[in-house]
C-alpha cells in the first residue's frame, strides 16, 4: 500500500467543476416496461447517467432495445453494461450478450458518461414502443447496486451484484491496519478502540496476507494469531490464555467487532512487497481464489473477516517487479474471487492512481472488473517524494494540479476523472488519504519546487514520517493544491492535516464518491483526529 517509492501517475487531467449531484430522473414507459434516466453526476462540462430498465409485467423479458435522441450539446463519450451505437444525436442501446433476461418485477441498469451538462433524452422508445404510455417507477433516486462487468470475464459474473450501499451512518471510512505495527510501532487493535476511531470507521483492512506461489498465505503467524495479549493490551481487558484456540491480532479484531457491531474487517493480500505472487495467480485464477477462500474462511477465524481485498501493485505493469500478465489478468482474478466468495462477501481492491497516457491505469481493465468489486481504492498519495532525492520538492498527495507541478496528472482529481471516464461508477471509488508525510533535507526554498540533497530523517524510514510526529516537530507553513507542506530548518515535508482532509472530503462528496480510505491507522494521533476529520467531512 504505502512503502512504495513510486506511484507513477499521469498527464492531461481535466479539473472538474465540483457541483453537488442532485438526482434527476426522467421516466419513459412502454406498457409496463419502464426506462429511467437518472443523473448520477454532473460537473458542468460532463455528466454520468444511470439508465434502468424495469420489468413491471408478469412475464420475463429476454431482451431489450432502447432508442433515444440527445439534445444539442450533449453526446455520449463512453458507456458500460450495454452495447451503444449512434448516428448523429440518435442512440441505440441493446442488452449485452452476457446479460440475462429481466424477471418480473426486476430491473437492470447500465450507464454512460456524456459531454456537457445532463439533459433528459428525447423521443425515447423501448422495444419499439413509444415511451409516453407507461407509469414511471416509484423512485427517483439512483439504484444502489451496479450490474456486472463491461466486458464478460472468463467466469460468469454473479447473478446478484455485490452490495454497494454504505453501512448505516454515511459513506465508507476505510482504514488499513498494518500487521507489523504491533512490533516497533507498538500499535495494537486496542488502540483503534481507545482512540475513538473504531466508532468512526466502517471497515478495517488487515494488511497484508502473502501471495507466494500464486496462492494466498499467512503474512506473519505470530502477529496474526499466535501473540498472547495481556489484559492491559487487550481490547476488552481480558488476557489471553495459553490454551485458547486463537490469539494475536485476529482474536483482538474479533473482540473489536463484538464491541462495534457495525464494523467490518477485510483481509488484504499483496501490497508493495508481496505483489509478485499475483503473476502466478493470474495463470490459474480459480486455484488462487480457492486458496484465498480456504484461508480467509479458516474455521479458526472465519467470523473475523467479511471479505478479501486485493492490493496488486501493479497488474500488467512494473512495481517492485514487473508483471506481463496482460490487461485482462486483474479482472479475471477478481472474477474468480467473486465466484468463489459469493455475492454476500466484500471483494475490494487498492489500485494505481497513475492516469498518464499509456500509464498504469491504461495498462489494466479496471472498469471491466468493477461489476465484481464492492469498491476500488486508487492510491492517491506517494505522487512525489525523496525517491527523487534531488527534488524538486512537491506535495505527495495533491488533490488537484498546480502551477509548477513536476508531472502533469500526478494528482487525486486526475486519477478520479480518469477512472470515471473509463466507466467506473463514482460511488464505487474511494479517495485515498495518507496519514504520513514525505520529506526532503538540504532544502533552502520554503515554497514547493525547491532542490534538495536527499531524504529527510524519519523514525522508521528516511523520507517518511507519521502525521502524529510531524504535526509537532514540523508544523505546516503553507498549503497548495488542497494539501499542506512545511519547512523546518533544512527539512521540507508535505502531509495532510484535519483542515486539508476536510477539503478533500468536500471534493469526495461533490464528486459522488463512495467515501474515503487511508494508509494507515498508526500514523494518526492518540485521539484519532485525522479519522475524525474524514468522518466529519463525509457526513
Amino acid at each position: 500500500m504505502k512503502r512504495s517509492l513510486r506511484r507513477a501517475l499521469w498527464a492531461g487531467a481535466v479539473v472538474a467543476v465540483t457541483v453537488a449531484a442532485v438526482p434527476v430522473t426522467t421516466a419513459f414507459g412502454a406498457g409496463t416496461v419502464t426506462t429511467t434516466f437518472t443523473r448520477a453526476q454532473d460537473w458542468g462540462t460532463g455528466h454520468e447517467t444511470r439508465v434502468t430498465v424495469t420489468n413491471g409485467s408478469s412475464a420475463a423479458i429476454s431482451t431489450w432495445r432502447i432508442e433515444f435522441d440527445l439534445p444539442s450539446g450533449t453526446t455520449i463519450s463512453s458507456a458500460w453494461d450495454a452495447d451503444v451505437t449512434s448516428s448523429g444525436n440518435h442512440y441505440v442501446a441493446v442488452k449485452k450478450s452476457w446479460a440475462g433476461g429481466i424477471a418480473p418485477g426486476a430491473s437492470f441498469s447500465w450507464g454512460y458518461n456524456g459531454t456537457g451538462a445532463f439533459k433528459a433524452p428525447l423521443n425515447c422508445t423501448i422495444n419499439g414502443a413509444a415511451c409516453g404510455g407507461g407509469t414511471p417507477p416509484p423512485t427517483t433516486t439512483p439504484p444502489t447496486t451496479t450490474p456486472p462487468t463491461t466486458t464478460p470475464p472468463t467466469t460468469p459474473p454473479p447473478t446478484t451484484p455485490p452490495p454497494t450501499t454504505p453501512p448505516p451512518g454515511g459513506k465508507k471510512v476505510v482504514g488499513y491496519f498494518a500487521e507489523w505495527g504491533v512490533y516497533g510501532r507498538n500499535y495494537h487493535v486496542k488502540n483503534i478502540q481507545t482512540s475513538g476511531s473504531a466508532a468512526k470507521l466502517t471497515h478495517i483492512l488487515y494488511a497484508f496476507g502473502n501471495t507466494t506461489g500464486g496462492r494466498c498465505s499467512i503474512g506473519d503467524t505470530y502477529a496474526d494469531y499466535e501473540k498472547a495479549y495481556t489484559a492491559a493490551d487487550s481490547v476488552d481487558g481480558v488476557a489471553d490464555t495459553w490454551d485458547q484456540p486463537l490469539r494475536g491480532s485476529f482474536n483482538q479484531l474479533r473482540k473489536l467487532k463484538q464491541m462495534n457491531p457495525h464494523l467490518k474487517v477485510i483481509w488484504s493480500f499483496g501490497g508493495w512487497t508481496w505483489s509478485g505472487g499475483f503473476t502466478q495467480a493470474a495463470q490459474n485464477p480459480a486455484a488462487f481464489a480457492e486458496s484465498c477462500y480456504n484461508l480467509v474462511e479458516d474455521p479458526r477465524w472465519a467470523d473475523v473477516f467479511d471479505g478479501i481485498d486485493v492490493d496488486w501493485e501493479y497488474p500488467n505493469a512494473c512495481g517492485l517487479t514487473c508483471d506481463t500478465s496482460g490487461p485482462n489478468a486483474f479482472k479475471n482474478v477478481i472474477s474468480a474471487l467473486r465466484s468463489k466468495f459469493g455475492s454476500s462477501a466484500l471483494v475490494t481492491a487498492a489500485i494505481t492512481a497513475d492516469g498518464s497516457n499509456g500509464g498504469k491505469i491504461d495498462a489494466t481493465d479496471y472498469a471491466g472488473a468493477i461489476g465484481n468489486l464492492n469498491w476500488l481504492m486508487p492510491m492517491t498519495y506517494d505522487y512525489f517524494g525523496a525517491f527523487a532525492a534531488q527534488g524538486p520538492t512537491a506535495p505527495h498527495s495533491p488533490l488537484t494540479s498546480y502551477t509548477g507541478i513536476p508531472q502533469q496528472g500526478f494528482n487525486s482529481d486526475a486519477a478520479i476523472q480518469k477512472l470515471k471516464s473509463k466507466g467506473v461508477p463514482a460511488n464505487k471509488l474511494l479517495l485515498g488519504i495518507g496519514f504520513y508525510g514525505r520529506g526532503w533535507t538540504g532544502v533552502t526554498q520554503a515554497a514547493p519546487g525547491g532542490s534538495a540533497t536527499g531524504a529527510a530523517p524519519g523514525t522508521y524510514e528516511a523520507g517518511i514520517e507519521d502525521y502524529k510526529v510531524l504535526k509537532n516537530t514540523c508544523p505546516t507553513t503553507g498549503t497548495i493544491a488542497g494539501t499542506a507542506y512545511a519547512k523546518c530548518g533544512s527539512n521540507w515535508w508535505s502531509y495532510d492535516t484535519p483542515s486539508t482532509i476536510n477539503g478533500k472530503m468536500t471534493y469526495a462528496n461533490n464528486q459522488g464518491l463512495g467515501g474515503a480510505f487511508f494508509w494507515e491507522l498508526s500514523g494518526d494521533t492518540s485521539n484519532g483526529e485525522l479519522i475524525g476529520a474524514i468522518k466529519g467531512g463525509l457526513g
